[in-house]
């Protein structure tokens, strides 16, 4: 069964929260998967069991809470955001075989622009020289996962210093535009797609 990938400029959290939940609410065995690509207006988001006290100083940028794993983080601008809407009892996926899944297409990607890259065990996400460049956090409900991954590829980082990132004190940022020159968003998110698509249709076979 095909994936559809879906583009959006940039959408509000809250209406993509909601489109992700009704989207999964009313899919059925023969529901196409689909991956959505987008940005998003500043926001901290906390996920389910994330501590409030690991938001700083929001200032004025407003801070929802999620239904998705994992601590605060930080959305803006200039971070390739991808909602994976994924059956993942049909896929015969677990939820780390998921997460392990998404960090590898980014690994991936990064490999494609020269820059080596790597997961903790004990922190989900990707790592350049042992700062975070991607954060991950789901939700599965009936079998079927949302919510995905945030890559930072050229943005604003200063946000970040307002927050304990995914619940680490003093946890460095980076994003893509620290290590090379001109990122071309599009290109990334083309070359984020296709490490996604083939990953997950390897799961097909």
């Amino acid at each position: 069964m095909e994936i559809i990938s879906r583009f959006y400029e940039q959408m509000d959290y809250a209406a993509s929260w909601q489109a992700m939940a009704s989207f999964t609410d009313t899919r059925h065995s023969q529901t196409p998967d689909e991956l959505w690509f987008l940005q998003h207006p500043p926001v901290y988001t906390l996920g389910k069991n994330g501590d409030p006290a690991n938001v700083l100083d929001a200032g004025d940028i407003p801070v929802i809470a999620t239904d998705r794993g994992g601590q605060v983080t930080y959305h803006g601008p200039g971070q390739l955001v991808v909602y994976t809407l994924l059956d993942l009892k049909r896929l015969q996926l677990g939820v780390r075989d998921m997460v392990t899944l998404l960090e590898n297409s980014v690994i991936a990607l990064l490999s494609d622009y020269g820059i080596a890259a790597s997961s903790q065990a004990d922190a989900p996400g990707v790592y350049v020289k042992h700062a975070k460049i991607a954060a991950l956090g789901l939700r599965v409900r009936k079998g079927c996962c949302f919510h995905g991954l945030a890559l930072n590829v050229a943005m604003n980082l200063e946000p970040f210093q307002r927050i304990n990132p995914c619940g680490y004190q003093h946890l460095a940022i980076t994003q893509l535009s620290d290590f090379i020159e001109n990122s071309n968003f599009n290109q990334v998110r083309q070359g984020l797609q296709q490490h996604l698509l083939t990953l997950i249709n390897a799961r097909k076979k």
